[in-house]
């Protein structure tokens, strides 16, 4: 017990080391007068989202967990068993991963199902497409059909839209949420690499235009400069545009320290597992929470 605890507490002093050389990394043409002049202070530009009592985008980032299972019986027996572990903010329903392919009418049950299961937890209902690293391939129409049934007979607190779907349906699901008092997490997802700093930026800044309450991206870093990048990126957005929260990643074991560091780089969120991972990179839920409760404390003193 005391070696792990050592393992993260060190897990925790990489990950500020890292951010602070990257949060000191000012963007090219910047003076200190200039960056004073458009950094506003911490935390006041951006709308937290409160759900449940869950404040997203202050203090430490919440943490997302979620189902990997294949049939709808085990994707509940998974939201169940996460239910009240009060490591847990939010329980992601993936049902891109359900093999048995139920029709939409069931899939939006299986929504309510989940939600009755977390009175204090946030339920994301995700459907990651193939073509952004998920389990199934989905036409834009098919996507926006699925969407819209689970919005008007199911229920979520949060919903994955993932923005390279067509512009005009990815606007009408956000309008759509919004009206049935659903939060809109968009997504970009780069399974081959991490894009340049000035792409992350735009993506991000794309998703706040299109109405998102939270702003992803994950990336897949090559080397420890691309996570760098990355954090860098998500700092610069955080603290020059921002005005809703930030959930930022990078993928696999280089870009673990992505996953620890977000409250100092300003992801309001991050994926951890129990079980099985669901994307390259997650680590154990428990030891996530133990590492961000030791950032949180340290960044308090």
């Amino acid at each position: 017990m005391k070696r792990r605890e050592f393992m993260m507490s060190g897990a925790a002093l990489v990950a500020g080391t890292l951010v602070m050389r990257t949060a000191a990394a000012a963007p090219p043409g910047h003076t200190a007068e200039k960056e004073s002049a458009l950094m506003p202070p911490a935390n006041n530009h951006i709308k937290t989202l409160t759900i449940k009592n869950i404040v997203i985008g202050e203090g430490k980032p919440k943490l997302i967990v979620p189902t990997t299972a294949k049939n709808a019986d085990d994707a509940l027996a998974m939201v169940k068993k996460y239910a009240g572990n009060p490591a847990i903010q939010v329980v992601e329903l993936r049902i891109d991963t359900l093999s048995d392919a139920p029709d939409n009418a069931a899939i939006a049950a299986l929504t309510r199902d989940a939600y009755a299961l977390l009175p204090q937890q946030a339920l994301l209902v995700t459907f990651r497409t193939k073509a952004e690293g998920g389990n199934r391939a989905i036409s834009d129409d098919d996507y926006a059909t699925l969407y819209r049934e689970i919005i008007a007979h199911g229920k979520a607190d949060l919903l994955d839209v993932e923005m390279f779907r067509r512009e005009a349906l990815v606007k009408e699901l956000v309008a759509l949420a919004h009206k049935a008092n659903i939060a809109v997490v968009m997504s970009s997802h780069d399974f081959q690499k991490t894009p340049p700093t000035e792409e992350i930026i735009t993506r991000l800044r794309r998703q706040q235009s299109l109405g998102a309450d939270v702003l992803k991206i994950a990336a897949m870093p090559h080397d420890s400069g691309d996570v760098l990048r990355l954090m860098s990126a998500t700092w610069e957005v955080y603290s020059r545009y921002a005005e809703r929260p930030l959930l930022t990643m990078a993928m696999n074991g280089t870009g673990v320290v992505s996953r620890l560091a977000g409250e100092l780089t300003g992801s309001a969120l991050t994926f951890g597992m129990v079980g099985e991972a669901s994307a390259p990179g997650q680590i154990d839920a428990n030891d996530l929470s133990t590492v961000l409760n030791i950032i949180h404390t340290a960044n308090q003193a």
